[in-house]
């Protein structure tokens, strides 16, 4: 099992702008590189399943493009995800 990400430098408020960007590739087996603060949707919308960093999994239903839906996730899934052009912030 792959160790848990760090958390973000300001901590976990979503009062903070982003401090870190990264794009994401969705991943059945890995863990993001760091706890997010939100999903950027670029490109098409749709379903993104993710697992919190409560370890709930979840889909978050037909988020809409060039959004950014604030949540705290550790994984984004390739099977469940149909949105792309994600962009991890922390």
């Amino acid at each position: 099992m792959s160790q848990l990400p760090p958390q973000p430098i300001g901590g976990n408020s979503s009062d903070f702008p982003a401090e870190r960007a990264v794009a994401i590739v969705p991943d059945d087996d890995g863990f993001l590189p760091f706890i997010t603060r939100g999903i950027y949707v670029g490109g098409v919308e749709g379903d993104i399943r993710v697992t919190t960093i409560n370890g709930d999994d979840v889909v978050l239903p037909n988020v809409p493009t060039q959004y950014i839906f604030p949540i705290q996730v550790i994984r984004v899934w390739a099977t469940g995800t149909v949105a792309d052009q994600l962009v991890a912030l922390a």
